[in-house]
């Protein structure tokens, strides 16, 4: 059944219709909440209760994209979670989760042990710098650049204009790169600009 049927028989009450779209974004809602949470419980907390009120809210889904339209909740229900909190962001490496399940897309199959170490290195470094960001450049981040949404498609789920995507982004890429410019020390030496040390 294609995710138009679906979304139509679940508006009905068809909760395998509903169970269907969930295995079919849950990995995505999943991922999306993992980056902005920067932690794998509040990520898990957050996915389920995003596809609650995804379920509960159903009516109110105008026929758009389906997934723009989930992740929309997903990230409001990060952003409720983090103020809720008022999380403060990590201070340290120490501080992020290691969760090998969610590094960065990188590298395929076939990966030498070291290939996996520096990877898994790597992927802890860049979540630390991802913590960094305030919530919504963090967000346009992840869409953008780990789940490989277009402009438009984050305008959406942010319900934010196509200009602001674009400075978010913008921004938080800066951000990012002055990061690792000024923590070389923490990239796998491979990563780092020189191998001299940073003065």
């Amino acid at each position: 059944m294609d995710e138009k049927h679906l979304v139509t028989a679940a508006r009905r009450g068809e909760l395998s219709a509903f169970n269907q779209l969930v295995l079919r974004y849950q990995s995505v809602a999943y991922n999306v909440a993992f980056r902005i949470m920067g932690d794998a419980e509040a990520a898990a907390d957050a996915t389920q209760d995003a596809f609650l009120k995804a379920y509960r809210g159903l009516d109110g889904f105008r026929g758009e994209s389906f997934k723009a339209w989930l992740l929309r909740i997903v990230t409001n229900t990060c952003y409720d979670q983090l103020r809720a909190r008022q999380r403060r962001p990590s201070s340290g490496l120490e501080d992020i989760v290691e969760d090998v399940e969610h590094t960065w897309r990188l590298a395929e199959g076939g990966e030498s042990p070291d290939e996996y170490a520096e990877r898994v290195e790597l992927n802890r470094v860049l979540q630390w710098a991802l913590a960094q960001l305030p919530p919504d450049q963090r967000t346009v981040v992840v869409l953008s650049d780990i789940e490989g949404l277009s402009y438009e498609e984050i305008a959406t789920v942010m319900n934010i204009r196509l200009g602001t995507v674009k400075s978010r982004l913008s921004r938080a890429r800066a951000r990012l790169r002055d990061l690792l410019q000024q923590h070389q020390e923490l990239l796998p030496s491979r990563y780092r600009l020189s191998n001299e040390p940073i003065s």
